[in-house]
This record gives structure tokens, C-alpha cells and sequence, in this order.
């Protein structure tokens, strides 16, 4: 079935010029996400407390078996909201795949966000400097709890804000391969004197490889947070370490509670840059399954684990055949995702609309049925849809068959 329920289409130009609109269309029933997140309780023995752990799966996510990548971030009951949202926005938009979203609530936020002690006598951070030990929990109790009970790709996100910025640099700094990327917003560089400043420089002068995306950025925030935040923009700026991506950006148009919201969608936009497919919708330009493949072999190198040509990509190839009167190509195309999507209703219905555009009322309906009855069986919403078109070609073959059968009968 053609996700846009099969408009009038007036010639390829026009359908190839739609081919965003379509890929943006294709995926809203897996964007829009109305289930609230999950709330994990973790008995951590590493902190020696009980953890609250909010985690928001994608829609449909019972009714697949997909693996998804998975963001981390700090402050989780002040971020979830606007997080999702971001995130459901991008992959609406084909800008991103969609992902596990886990937000660490808070219960001593200063020590487990803070590498080290350091602002005088202030009572308020006396717990100062436990970033070491939570990011320990982090990594041996939270990470495997996650991947034990989701389906998980080997792919992981941190993100923090102010004290979560800052968490998040000198988790990169010191473990940098428990995270592929990171977003620190508004980093309290400041902290204890800027010290962390000098970790960051010994690290990257040191590194000569990282397969990793830093994003950082600052809003208009008079005070000390200023200057060491320029500084270690410029430090990033000298940074020559192969595979490490980088973007630094101030925003002077936002607070620094403001910041945030824009810096994870900015942030996820640097980490998935190059995620939509390559195009030229001036020049008309034709996507063929070749130039797909090797896009999503492209991202699966650049990400570090398969990333499969999404079903219905492939499925806009196939009618792009169809509609450019191609309906060899087409049909290939649709058999391709009828094996690489064998459980997806939807594959069914697109083939078996090629063979009836052909006359093949006889390959079409077996088509038609299995994508009715597989339609049933994973409650997909077009399944009244899929069973109409198995009532049409059934009618249209027995009508055919009964004009053969006529035709065969010679008058006495």
C-alpha cells in the first residue's frame, strides 16, 4: 500500500519532488509516542541507595522486534518531556532513527554530577566530587539493567545540562568508550577552578582516534561559566583527533534555563548528521535501490551497528518503478521487501498491487490475503484497508476466469 493512500498521481517529476513529504509521512505512526515513560527502581549497590530511573520506549515498540540506540541523560524528571517530543520530532521528519530515552532522576545531584570538590565553604555542594562513583553506576548497573530488559542497539548517547554538562565533558574524558556521543549543555566548566579544563586538554592532546560526536553549547549567560566555556571551545577548535566530530555553539537568544531544549535538538541533528537520505529534488532525481542500500551500509559503518533499509523507503522505490511505467523494476523491488520484511503487512499489499496493475489477478490475490490476514494478526490500523483490496482482486479473478472459462466453450 502507498502510505499516502494513493492521491492522484500526475507524473514521476511530481511524485519524486514528494519524496520528502512521503518519507516524513511513512513515519508518523512510528513517531507519535503517547505512552508516558516507565519508572525503574534500581537498587544500586555501587551509590548504596535505591535510584529512580524514568525510561520512554518508541510507539509500537511491543508490537516489533526492533533493537534501538539509546540516549542517556541527566536531571530526567526536568528533561523527559521536551526530550521525546525532540526526539519524535526529528524521526517524524526522517532526520534521526528513534531511540530509547532513559532520564536519571536526582537525589544528591551535586555529588554525582561534580568531578571534583570546590566552591569554598559553600554549604550547599559540602557532597561534592561523586562524578567518579556515579558514573560508575552508570556503567555496571544501569547500562546492563537497560540491556537486559530493552532491546538495545550498541549505541549510547549522554546528555546533561549546567551540572549534566559538566558530567557529561568529564565522561568523556575519562571513559571514553562507554558513550558514542555527547551533549553538555551550559557545562559548569567553572567548577573547582576550571580544572577539568586541564583533563580535557591532556586527553585530547593524548587521543589520536575517537569514533565519537561531542555537542556543546552555551546560552547568554553573564558570569563565570563564560570564559571557560570560550576556552575549551577553542580547545575543541585545536582538536586534530581522527573520527571525533565537534560542534560548539552559543545561542545569545536563550538563558541558560532555555538553553537546553534547543541544544538536544541541535545536538541530536550533529549526531545524526547524514541520516536522511541524500537527494535532488530539482533535478528530479531518481532513487533506486542501489543508491539506498549503500546509503544505509554508509550509516551503518558511520553508527557501528546494521542499519537496515527502512521498509518504507523501499517501499517508495518500488512505486516510483510503478509509476515511471516500469513495472518489472517495481515488482523486484517489492520482492525485495517482502523478504527482508516478511512479518510487515504492508510489503503484501504493494506487491500484489504491481501483478494487478498487470492484469495478474491471479499472483495479486494470495497477496491481498496474507497482507488481510497478517494485518489482523499485528492489529495494523490499515487492515480494513489491506481486506478491501483482497475482496476487489478476488471479484476481479473470478471474473477473469469465468470470461476464460466462456471463452473455452465452443457452440455446438
Amino acid at each position: 500500500m502507498n502510505i499516502t493512500d494513493r492521491p492522484a498521481r500526475r507524473n514521476l517529476h511530481n511524485m519524486v519532488a514528494g519524496l520528502v513529504l512521503l518519507l516524513l509521512l511513512s513515519s508518523v505512526g512510528v513517531a507519535q509516542n503517547c505512552n508516558g515513560p516507565t519508572r525503574l527502581k534500581i537498587k544500586s549497590t555501587v551509590l548504596g541507595e535505591h535510584r529512580d530511573v524514568l525510561v520512554r520506549t518508541p510507539t509500537r515498540y511491543e508490537a516489533n522486534n526492533i533493537a534501538y540506540p539509546v540516549f542517556y541523560m541527566t536531571d530526567g524528571d526536568a528533561h523527559m518531556g521536551h526530550t521525546s517530543s525532540t526526539i519524535d520530532w526529528l524521526v517524524m521528519n526522517g532526520r534521526m532513527s528513534d531511540m530509547i530515552v532513559v532520564g536519571i532522576t536526582n537525589k544528591d545531584r551535586t555529588r554525582d554530577l561534580t568531578p571534583a570538590k570546590g566552591m569554598g565553604n559553600d554549604a550547599r555542594f559540602a557532597t561534592a566530587g561523586g562524578a567518579d562513583n556515579f558514573l560508575k553506576f552508570i556503567e555496571i548497573e544501569l547500562i546492563p539493567e537497560i540491556e537486559k530488559r530493552y532491546r538495545v542497539q550498541p549505541y549510547r548517547v549522554l546528555a546533561g545540562h549546567s551540572l549534566g554538562g559538566l558530567f557529561a565533558v568529564h565522561a568523556l574524558i575519562t571513559r571514553p568508550d562507554l558513550f558514542n556521543a555527547y551533549v553538555a549543555v551550559s557545562p559548569s566548566i567553572q567548577w573547582a577552578g576550571g580544572s577539568i579544563l586541564k583533563g580535557a586538554e591532556q586527553f585530547f592532546n593524548n587521543r589520536k582516534e575517537l569514533r565519537a560526536t561531542l555537542y556543546t553549547s552555551l546560552g547568554n549567560e553573564p558570569g563565570d561559566i563564560v570564559k571557560p566555556f570560550e576556552e575549551f571551545r577553542q580547545l575543541l577548535a585545536r582538536t586534530q583527533i581522527k573520527g571525533f566530530e565537534i560542534e560548539a555553539q552559543q545561542m545569545m537568544d536563550e538563558d541558560h534555563g532555555s538553553v537546553v531544549l534547543r541544544s538536544y535538538y541541535f545536538g541530536l541533528r550533529k549526531i545524526y548528521d547524514g541520516w536522511q537520505m541524500p537527494h535532488d529534488l530539482a533535478a528530479g532525481a531518481f532513487l533506486g535501490m542501489k543508491a539506498a542500500d549503500e546509503h544505509y551500509k554508509w550509516l551503518s559503518r558511520k553508527f557501528g551497528y546494521l542499519i537496515s533499509t527502512p521498509e518504507g523507503l523501499i517501499n517508495l522505490i518500488g512505486y516510483q518503478y510503478l509509476e515511471a511505467g516500469s513495472p518489472d523494476e517495481a515488482i523486484a523491488t517489492f520482492r525485495t521487501n517482502v523478504e527482508r520484511y516478511p512479518d510487515s503487512a504492508n510489503v503484501y499489499d504493494s506487491l500484489a498491487e504491481a501483478y494487478e496493475k498487470g492484469g495478474r489477478f491471479d499472483l495479486a490475490t494470495p497477496l491481498y490475503e496474507k497482507a488481510m490476514v497478517l494485518g489482523q494478526q499485528n492489529k495494523d490500523p490499515h487492515t480494513n484497508y489491506y481486506s478491501a483490496n483482497f475482496s476487489r482482486s478476488t471479484a476481479k479473478l473470478r471474473k477473469t476466469e469465468a470470461a476464460k472459462q466462456n471463452a473455452n466453450i465452443k457452440p455446438d
